[in-house]
């Protein structure tokens, strides 16, 4: 059975135990393409941009940043995971909770494309006002999360935040001054195959 969900966390111990587990798999599964949100993602940043992923997972959305010639810092929760995105992109991948950010004012953008839908949602916010401070006055952020408003988990134990619309706008508002640049519903997939509801959303934070 899936350990219950421990809301004093930051992560969920069996949503990390699957990724560590299931990594080879899951890498495989992804191989189609990037996130359908990254190129309009890219074309808002500078040249050079220097930009941290969260929950890079095998690589591939890093993979295409660097190409388009940023400064991208990869990182994922699961060792494992970043142990896959290292080969294929050759160069480190840091292992890394979202709640052990602490690098102030030192990115153009924060990418994490179905990543911080893992984070407890008693603790969204927090994990949020630290994506705040690590960029820099006028840096981006996307995020897009599983959507259907009531948390809890797949069919692979794995925990998801599942905000709904209103919701996932209050948590941004209250983690800090964001300036919303959009937010959209739409349908996607997942690992567990099916489509379902989906949130993908981007905010910027206000220049000083």
């Amino acid at each position: 059975m899936p350990r219950p969900v421990d809301h004093a966390r930051y992560s969920d111990p069996a949503t990390l135990d699957f990724y560590d587990i299931e990594a080879p798999d899951y890498v495989a599964s992804g191989k189609g393409g990037v996130s359908r949100w990254l190129d309009d993602f890219i074309r808002a940043l500078p040249e050079g941009a220097r930009v941290l992923e969260l929950g890079c997972g095998g690589g591939r959305d890093a993979e295409a940043m660097l190409l388009h010639g940023f400064d991208v810092h990869p990182t994922d929760g699961s060792p494992a995971m970043a142990a896959k995105a290292e080969e294929r992109l050759g160069r480190p991948v840091t292992t890394m909770r979202f709640d052990e950010l602490s690098e102030i004012s030192a990115y153009d953008a924060v990418w994490a494309s179905a990543s911080l839908l893992h984070v407890p949602l008693p603790r969204l916010n927090d994990v949020l006002k630290l994506v705040f401070a690590a960029l820099k006055p006028g840096g981006l952020h996307f995020a897009s999360y599983k959507g259907g408003g009531i948390p809890g988990r797949d069919t692979f134990g794995r925990y998801f935040n599942y905000p709904d619309r209103r919701a996932l706008i209050d948590a941004y508002a209250a983690s800090g001054p964001w300036e919303l640049v959009s937010v959209a519903d739409y349908i996607g997939g997942g690992y567990e195959g099916g489509q379902g509801p989906w949130i993908a959303i981007t905010v910027r934070r206000p220049q000083a």
